[in-house]
């Protein structure tokens, strides 16, 4: 029980016309194995609501060394890693049939005090739990990301009955759905290396309207890179200021060929 492993096939709806996974998909993986691994360990949903807690994301990093493709036979795995000050660490990856990693990830969570609404230590949490020492997808915690001002407005995105989760707000993997939505889908098509850190900064509620903002920058190593922001609208009269953030992103990518030419990807 120290790390959850889901043996799977990628599936078709989590591909894109490149054949591999998509980024969001990705996410999509990491939370059910979290979930799962979560429940067997007896800190999942329904025990800490016994005891007027919640598990809150509010960090991850992600790096894809290569996106599997479709068919590919992958292990998904999680794990515990510790914690930091208020921050319980949990790793990812994904493992393909030679044992390899090809994508690896690290997430931070909060544990919130569900009345009063206030972050506690997880310590007593967390000491219960495998601490995995050694066993690291990747080192340190996921980077606090700071506001941009050269962002601008790449469009906005409604909370929609997809986009909410049982909990009742905006689920972590639908802003990577969003961010993929708003992007140049050829060049998603084209990543085959890639980087992606968000900081979760509030909820978002069924029906609210979230602008999304952004800007390019250099990264030494990759293709393209760029910053996004998703804000509330400012409330009038305040029309002209910035809305609070819900989530600040960096997005990193490096190219290669399409599936099926020459340096592409093909189905092990």
């Amino acid at each position: 029980m120290n790390i959850e492993q889901e043996n799977l096939e990628v599936r078709f709806g989590a591909i894109d016309r490149s054949d591999r996974l998509t980024l969001a998909s990705t996410f999509d993986l990491f939370q059910e194995a979290a979930i799962n691994h979560a429940e067997a360990l007896g800190v999942g949903r329904d025990a800490m609501v016994k005891t007027g807690q919640l598990w809150v994301l509010s960090r991850l990093s992600v790096i894809w060394d290569r996106r599997p493709v479709w068919r590919e036979q992958i292990a998904v795995r999680s794990w515990p890693r510790g914690w930091e000050k208020l921050f319980a660490l949990r790793d990812y990856d994904i493992r393909d049939r030679e044992d390899r990693a090809v994508v690896r990830g690290r997430s931070c969570w909060i544990i919130l005090d569900m009345e009063k609404r206030r972050p506690l230590r997880p310590q007593a949490i967390m000491e219960t739990l495998p601490l995995n020492e050694g066993i690291d997808a990747m080192t340190g915690i996921p980077v606090s990301l700071e506001s941009r001002d050269d962002l601008r407005l790449l469009g906005e995105r409604r909370a929609l009955y997809s986009d909410v989760d049982y909990n009742g707000h905006v689920n972590n993997a639908r802003y990577i759905q969003w961010i993929q939505d708003l992007m140049d889908s050829a060049l998603l098509e084209q990543c085959g290396r890639a980087r992606l850190d968000i900081n979760y900064l509030g909820e978002v509620r069924p029906g609210e309207t979230i602008e999304l903002w952004t800007a390019g920058f250099p990264a030494e190593g990759w293709d393209w890179a760029a910053a996004f922001e998703g804000r509330r609208p400012p409330e009038p009269p305040a029309a002209a200021a910035h809305g609070a953030p819900v989530f600040r992103c960096e997005l990193r990518i490096a190219r290669v060929a399409p599936a099926g030419q020459p340096n592409g990807q093909k189905a092990p």
